[in-house]
């Protein structure tokens, strides 16, 4: 077997049990991954419910599962075990980091909540995301994409914006609140490294989404009394979507009011930069409605690529809305390496996104394809210090009958 490469990201020589389940805690983990750690996935004996989402060419490495697990290890370990719970001390033995996205009762009853592991695992940093705060009054509620959506304001914006209430088309609250749980994990280390000492980290989701979608729009509950309602203005627009043009749409924005001013130049109603509604920011921010409405009629007139061109040569910001389909094609991408083609040992060529942030001496890297069920169990515990005799043992344990969902 042809060996892996050797890890030459940030985060090489960190060790990461893994014992997330969805999108929220594979999504972080896949994230440290990238940087260089080593992410040993703990999988019950029936395996992460995403190996059966999607398309797919074998049973358990469907689509979904493949999408966020890339750079990890698999074990299966049923933590409702003694002994498998004595084989994650081991592993812990030897890690820098625990992280989950089970509610806090459910990992108080597999004892593996951070008072369970802190006393002899000092210097653990130990992560989790659940719905809500663990010691708030819906700590233990269940809670997923939508709800969270839901709750923290994302799918109200939609009527706010002339729709009706909806989900947006990406699962945003658990990807928002992995990537947030990963860069967590990171300052923990940092601060690890400072005092020796290891913490419990919480990413409550309904929390972080709602920090996530007011930071614009405070707006005029900023002030105390408010001065207007909350919700940005300019966001809210009805109005602001990409423009149709002659054979498609065209994104266009302006920020600065030199840009603006540029903006009502290349479509050819330069007289709108010295209308008082329009012309500075203070005035424009009441009058955005007017202007898309405006814009749209411009628009109209001329294709895409005439649009770009233009755009372009006045240094605005702009481009093509692109659908799903277009990304796979575009030229940009392609030789921005945004998306890598490899063959997985059992699943054939496949393709997978590649890390956007670039480190000049450490480099993210790809490291291990999406791995089978399993796959890793004896090289990791062995690596843990279990012998051949227990490793057997544990393989050979009947699973017990899966608890309540855990999330």
């Amino acid at each position: 077997m042809k060996p892996l490469p050797a890890s030459t990201g940030p985060l090489q020589g960190i060790r990461v049990i893994d014992v997330t389940s969805t999108v929220v805690g594979p999504c972080a983990t896949q994230i440290l991954g990238d940087l260089g750690a080593d992410v040993i996935r703990i999988e019950p004996p029936e395996g992460d419910q995403l190996r059966h989402l999607g398309p797919a060419r074998h049973e358990g490495m469907a689509a979904m599962f493949l999408g966020l697990n890339r750079n990890k290890r698999s074990i299966v370990l049923d933590l409702k075990r003694g002994e498998s719970k004595a084989a994650l001390h081991r592993l812990l033995s030897k890690a820098d980091v625990f992280v989950h996205n089970m509610r806090p009762k459910a990992a108080q009853r597999l004892g593996i909540a951070y008072a369970d592991l802190a006393v002899d695992h000092p210097r653990l940093v130990y992560a989790s995301a659940s719905g809500y705060r663990p010691e708030g009054p819906l700590g233990n509620q269940p809670a997923f994409d939508e709800v969270i959506q839901g709750i923290s304001g994302i799918s109200a914006l939609f009527q706010r914006g002339g729709d009706e209430a909806r989900y947006a088309p990406f699962i945003i609250a658990d990807k928002v609140v992995g990537y947030v749980l990963a860069s967590s994990i990171g300052f923990a280390l940092l601060e690890r490294e400072r005092s020796g000492r290891g913490q419990e980290v919480q990413v409550p989701m309904f929390e972080t989404m709602v920090e996530f979608n007011l930071l614009e729009h405070f707006w005029g509950r900023a002030f105390d009394p408010p001065l207007a309602e909350p919700g940005y203005s300019r966001i809210l627009t009805p109005e602001r979507r990409p423009f149709r043009t002659r054979d498609g749409y065209v994104c266009v924005t302006a920020t600065t009011d030199p840009q603006w001013g540029r903006l009502f130049a290349c479509v050819g109603l330069p007289e709108l930069a010295q209308d008082p509604r329009f012309g500075k920011m203070a005035q424009r921010s009441f009058h955005f409605r007017e202007i898309f409405e405006l814009l749209a009629q411009a628009l109209a007139t001329k294709t895409t690529t005439e649009w770009v061109a233009i755009f372009d040569a006045a240094d605005l910001p702009n481009g093509p809305a692109n659908t799903l389909e277009d990304l796979f094609d575009s030229e940009y991408l392609k030789e921005a390496g945004a998306f890598r083609t490899y063959e997985h040992p059992t699943e054939g060529s496949l393709v997978t996104g590649s890390p956007a942030v670039r480190y000049s001496r450490t480099p993210s890297d790809f490291r291990r394809p999406p791995p089978g069920l399993g796959a890793h169990t004896r090289e990791v515990l062995r690596e843990a210090g279990c012998t051949a005799e227990e490793i057997d043992a544990l393989q050979r344990a009947p699973p017990l009958r899966p608890g309540p969902t855990q999330r």
